[in-house]
């Protein structure tokens, strides 16, 4: 497909959770269950879609307290539409918002997996260590 130009619409909203479970997995995070996709994207603080023919092929969403921290999540772009700029597209979106809303001081953080963190750095993210170090744990009810 090397040349072929695609028309790509960026929607500002959150994916379908069909879209969202979807694109995580194909996309290489990890995959979310239905249930707590149905609970999450409604919380999402701002949201971006890429479709293309009515497709999405591309998501990214902001989740916070809309005063003092966001965290920018989710950003996925289907491995067919990746290396055509989809990815900085959301990210510039999405950092569109938090420069017309956040409020002064606002702590915008995220968890850069792999090479991602080159992306990111072009929207003024930094590492935090050694200062701090990004921790996580996550719920097993198996």
């Amino acid at each position: 497909m090397s040349g072929v130009e695609h028309d790509y619409t960026l929607h500002g909203e959150a994916p379908s959770v069909d879209d969202y479970c979807r694109l995580r997995v194909i996309s290489g995070l990890s995959p979310k269950s239905r249930e707590a996709a149905l609970i999450g994207l409604p919380n999402t603080v701002c949201g971006v879609t890429v479709t293309l023919d009515g497709k999405a092929v591309g998501m990214g969403r902001i989740v916070g307290d809309r005063g003092c921290f966001y965290q920018v999540v989710d950003i996925a772009v289907d491995p067919a539409h990746q290396a055509r700029g989809l990815g900085k597209k959301i990210m510039a979106a999405l950092m569109d918002y938090v420069a017309a809303e956040a409020p002064d001081g606002a702590y915008v953080s995220l968890i850069a997996d792999g090479p991602a963190k080159h992306l990111y750095a072009k929207f003024g993210f930094e590492p935090v260590t050694p200062d701090s170090i990004g921790m996580a744990f996550r719920v097993s009810r198996t």
